[in-house]
């Protein structure tokens, strides 16, 4: 299974690693702060709702950043605009841990999400266009595994950090720990040179205002909406999960600090499995089917999770496929994206399909929030993730099949 990796040249290797770290360290500063929800309820006393705002500002502003940075790394390149990105989402992560009150963690998740989203953007270029088309569907999918290798390392950190420390402390080392990611800049820096395609694409280079505008021409357009809806029934459904179910396993559930860790150490597991299977069959299958095929099976794993009346050790166990198909769905996305625009625009379009879906995507945790003062909070998570996965379902109807095609110059 791993004659591929072995194939690969340095150059690939380095852009794999530094991407996977990127990747990891990424996920873990974004998922720290679904493990905080319950303590910011209880300590400041804010609403599920304003507890939905600050998931969903994050989101929402890392839409513009990832359409900005796609929009510079077709300029100044890939490589340059990932270190950047990936030092943007470290250093406000860590001024997380100082706010004082709502409106200033507010404001850093905000400036967050700006690197976050860029940092996709980026990254996933990168890696696309550095690995061979035989290659592209396990490597880039491998890739967003780190994704869960991060999410895992929150989970491990919050169980730790949360027994040991009283909680009015405790969320503020959570954060501040997400300075780490800044030092991956060192290694892309020394270590990763931009692909060979964007080198050779910059020699017709476009102004930044005519990128901006190209992916919207009636030559992109049809493509960039298709794009759109099914980077957006990706997001939606797994925002809405990932964001809350913590809380819901807290609150609704009433299970300790230990046991919601393990109950995610789980989910996290299968989500880890659900990449890396999902990344095979994306060249085995084809993308449109491994999408096709990860949607229905979320889409059934959340409805048994959130409506029907299960045990928690049952509840445990479905926590396996459930973190596979929701994340795994993600895998088959940066080979997509990365197939369906020539060079010169690929950063920029990919950039804005990915994180306007996002935008629409981080929508969902807000009205969840909203929803949960109706509804049971199982509830309003399952609609709002079901209607999402019924998206992407259309989405990868009606998006052309890339297994195999060459990047476009």
């Amino acid at each position: 299974m791993l004659n591929w990796y072995k194939d690969l040249q340095l150059n690939e290797r380095r852009a794999f690693w530094s991407c996977f770290g990127g990747w990891s360290l990424d996920a873990f500063d974004v998922q720290v702060y679904s493990f905080t929800i319950p303590t910011l309820i209880a300590i400041w006393g804010i609403s599920n709702a304003q507890a939905g705002q600050l998931g969903t500002v994050t989101l929402l502003l890392s839409a513009l950043g990832g359409w900005i940075t796609g929009l510079l790394s077709d300029r100044y390149g890939r490589v340059r605009m990932l270190q950047i990105t990936i030092f943007v989402f470290a250093v406000f992560t860590f001024l997380s841990g100082f706010a004082q009150n709502f409106g200033q963690l507010f404001a850093c998740r905000a400036l967050q999400g700006l690197g976050f989203g860029g940092e996709w953007a980026a990254g996933s270029v990168l890696i696309g266009e550095m690995i061979r088309s035989e290659y592209r569907g396990r490597a880039v999918g491998t890739v967003q595994s780190g994704f869960s290798v991060g999410w895992g390392a929150a989970a491990i950190v919050y169980t730790i950090i949360f027994s040991l420390l009283p909680a009015e402390q405790a969320w503020r080392v959570l954060f501040w720990i997400g300075i780490l990611p800044a030092g991956l800049v060192f290694y892309i820096r020394r270590f990763v040179d931009e692909p060979a395609i964007f080198n050779q694409a910059k020699r017709q280079e476009t102004s930044l205002a005519k990128n901006l505008f190209l992916i919207f021409s009636p030559e992109f357009l049809p493509t960039t909406l298709k794009a759109v809806l099914l980077t957006t029934g990706v997001q939606g459904g797994y925002y809405a999960v990932a964001t809350w179910l913590p809380t819901y396993l807290k609150t609704t559930r009433h299970l300790s600090i230990f046991n919601t860790g393990a109950y995610l150490f789980v989910i996290i597991t299968g989500a880890f499995v659900g990449f890396i299977i999902a990344a095979y069959l994306a060249d085995y299958i084809g993308r449109r089917r491994t999408f096709f095929v990860f949607a229905v099976c979320a889409a059934v794993m959340v409805f048994a999770y959130m409506f029907l009346p299960i045990n928690d050790h049952l509840m445990l166990v479905l926590g396996f496929p459930l973190g596979a198909f929701a994340n795994g769905a993600f895998a088959p996305m940066g080979p997509v994206l990365s197939e369906l625009f020539p060079t010169r625009i690929r950063a920029t379009a990919q950039g804005f399909a990915y994180n306007a879906g996002r935008a629409i995507g981080a929508l969902f945790p807000l009205l969840v929030g909203i929803l949960s003062a109706r509804l049971p909070l199982g509830q309003a998570i399952g609609l709002f993730t079901i209607f999402s996965y019924a998206l992407l379902i259309i989405g990868c109807i009606i998006i052309p099949e890339t297994k195999g095609r060459e990047l476009l110059a």
